[in-house]
């Protein structure tokens, strides 16, 4: 029976492609293979397998004179700036043998040179080996092309990430404004869900057509049969191209082995996405500490504690830092899943009792304490294994994430999260019982400068180590926005809406002011303001920024609006029960678990062609049963634009609850921290993602 595990060892099973290339060889890879091989065992699997060297996939880097032989493995395609960096490489290098991998398959790089029929062999690979063997100065010399899926993450058992398609996230409405711009007036397309995979630009058709290929890939390798459903515009697009892939429609004929799967669109719920309400270890984890460079999802975990270096200024770049990613320890891993998807204090709980347990096992001096755990008493713990370098080798693993957890638990931020959950429950209790501009006018005591006179508010949201900055006060607008319309009924009405708009005015005026005060602009301010620094940053283009944000604002609350079930996740308090955040997800699963087998009109079935037209056609006059996402035992997730550790708690949580023996398997693009919505929501290439084109 198909199984979690099938899908997990998946990447590793496709990594041995590649390691069957490399020995002797020195390889270059870009930052987002470099971070899918980094979950799956790291550049040490490359270095076992006898690869000389490991480099970054720049123009500055080349082999030496003694090293003819180079293995590039990039994400992209094999067009423009890609095709410039291995010229460059090979330029500066004395080659006789090159192997380039690429993600991208033949077919997608067929329909990026605008070809439509089907060809026999792989002739854009064969002509760029021509071009390799031209670059090496001898056409006798050896250059192969070789399409390798290596594009899976396997973050934990239970979650599958693709880094390669980390930026892919769902339609807006301003994206929408963007392609009706460029059709004529009577083709224009009335709403997001009209929109299909030909109006999109090429660069984006391209993402999609890559996903696409990639995903049967990925089912051609576990002989599955799947069945697509799909809820949210971007997600129909995406299913749809899997159910008309070439190749997919062969495989589904043949493949003994079943499975659902359901793609949801992240904009389908960003509440739950940018809220701080998850009250998980790794969601902390993820938003304190800095991300490990060139990644998406890992992050920088000091190990100044491991050694006998003193604290400088210089110390942090003597050292190389930890991480999150531990692949190789049984013991690391097992302590990796209880922080992904344990509550808070269950993972910090964790956390110090595997400490404890492995030093005991080394014979350290240890001495045991109860009570709460405090970031000392973990460090203190971690310092125990300075003065055995075997034992500190051999739970290396263990030791980083006990580091990362206690640097997180001291980091001068975390009041911000407590205080920031605080007034998100203020403005979810107030939002049924206040009108939206009210709930506007709340906010806008917050929209001070940092360390100002006037900072301390009644709320308590902004003193001290509390003071939010403008990052928090992005989230809590992308928060307010993304439920208003869900509790309000009279937004419509024009005395409501110009008072709207002249509270909007003062809100953008006022953080446009506390933009241009902050002396340094943080990753968020940077993507949003398009500057690195203060300097650059005019009142003019802060206010500029503004302005675009609350139009993407305006219509967050309108992602639902083409669903008839599931529009909702607010529910307002009835006297008895406080109003409450319901996430998309729990209701997505509930409806999907149902013992009645409900059919639920929003979650869309996308796999049938044809035969679903044919059985819609029959239902008028017989009972037809369409496929359901509960008909299979294996049921896979894929949220386009991010998950976040406490939806994975909660995936786990209600399949064991409602439908016990079911296994879920989550895919997703990214794992989320809570900034990472608003740099998505506000990207200037949403609609052009890079690709190598």
């Amino acid at each position: 029976m198909l199984t979690t595990e099938d899908f997990t060892h998946f990447p590793e099973q496709v990594w041995e492609k590649v390691l069957s290339k490399v020995k002797k060889a020195v390889v270059f890879m870009d930052d987002k293979c470099a971070e899918a091989l980094h979950w799956s065992g790291g550049a040490a699997v490359l270095l076992e397998a006898g690869a000389r060297n490991v480099k970054e996939f720049s123009s500055f880097e080349s082999c030496a004179v003694n090293e003819p032989k180079a293995v590039f493995i990039v994400s992209s395609m094999l067009k423009g700036r890609t095709v410039d960096i291995i010229k460059d490489i090979i330029a500066l290098s004395h080659l006789q043998y090159c192997i380039v991998f690429t993600t991208i398959g033949h077919s997608v790089h067929l329909l990026a040179n605008s070809v439509t029929t089907e060809m026999e062999g792989s002739p854009v690979f064969e002509q760029f080996e021509e071009k390799l063997c031209e670059w090496m100065g001898n056409m006798n010399y050896t250059a192969e092309v070789l399409h390798v899926p290596v594009l899976l993450a396997p973050v934990s058992q239970q979650l599958l990430l693709t880094p390669m398609f980390a930026h892919l996230f769902p339609l807006l409405p301003a994206d929408l404004e963007s392609i009706n711009a460029k059709r004529p007036e009577k083709k224009r397309f009335g709403s997001l869900a009209d929109i299909d995979l030909n109006s999109l630009p090429n660069e984006l058709q391209l993402h999609i057509k890559s996903l696409a290929s990639a995903l049967n890939t990925v089912f051609e390798a576990t002989s599955t049969r799947e069945e697509s459903f799909a809820i949210g515009p971007m997600s129909r697009i995406i299913a749809g191209e899997l159910a008309s892939h070439p190749q997919a429609k062969n495989r589904r004929k043949t493949a003994p082995n079943k499975a659902s799967i359901i793609f949801v669109d992240r904009t389908m719920d960003l509440t739950g996405a940018v809220g701080h309400h998850g009250d998980n270890l790794v969601e902390k984890i993820l938003t304190m500490l800095q991300p490990l460079p060139g990644h998406v999802t890992d992050v920088q975990v000091d190990m100044l504690e491991l050694t006998s270096l003193q604290r400088t200024t210089h110390s942090q770049t003597t050292l190389a830092p930890g991480c999150l990613a531990q692949t190789q320890s049984p013991a690391a891993q097992s302590l990796w899943e209880a922080m992904l998807t344990n509550k808070h204090k269950e993972g910090v709980m964790e956390v110090r009792r595997q400490l404890v347990e492995t030093a005991s096992k080394e014979n350290l001096p240890i001495k045991m304490s109860m009570g709460r755990v405090t970031p000392e008493q973990l460090c203190s713990y971690v310092q125990l294994f300075r003065s055995s370098w075997g034992a500190l080798e051999r739970n290396c693993g263990v030791l980083q994430l006990g580091l990362a957890t206690a640097q997180t638990l001291s980091h001068p931020a975390l009041p911000r999260w407590d205080a920031c959950l605080a007034f998100e429950r203020l403005l979810l209790q107030a939002l049924g019982d206040s009108e939206f501009p009210a709930m506007l006018r709340q906010l806008l005591p917050l929209m001070k400068p940092r360390g100002g006179e006037d900072s301390s508010l009644a709320t308590g949201c902004r003193t001290g180590e509390e003071e939010c900055g403008p990052d928090e006060l992005i989230l809590l607008l992308v928060y307010l926005y993304s439920l208003a319309d869900q509790a309000q009924e009279a937004e419509d009405e024009e005395e409501e809406q110009v008072e709207v708009e002249k509270l909007e005015r003062e809100l953008i005026g006022a953080l446009t002011l506390v933009i241009t005060l902050e002396t340094q602009l943080s990753p968020l301010l940077q993507k949003l303001t398009g500057c690195a620094n203060p300097e650059e940053l005019s009142i003019e283009r802060a206010h500029s920024a503004m302005e675009d944000m609350f139009e993407t604002l305006r219509g967050l609350s309108h992602a639902r609006d083409h669903l008839k079930q599931l529009r909702s996740v607010y529910t307002a308090s009835d006297g008895v029960h406080q109003a409450s955040y319901r996430p998309f997800l729990r209701q997505i699963l509930e409806e999907v678990f149902h013992p009645d087998r409900l059919e639920c009109p929003d979650i869309e079935h996308m796999s049938g062609g044809l035969t679903d037209l044919l059985k819609t056609g029959f239902s008028m006059f017989m009972k037809v049963s369409r496929p359901h996402p509960s008909d299979n035992p294996l049921l896979l997730l894929f949220l386009v634009g991010g998950v976040t550790p406490s939806e994975l708690r909660l995936i786990k949580e209600v399949a064991a609850t409602h439908k016990p023996g079911t296994q879920v398997l989550v895919l997703s693009t990214r794992l989320l921290r809570p900034t990472d919505i608003p740099e998505l929501l506000f990207a200037t290439r949403r609609l052009a993602p890079e690709m190598g084109v």
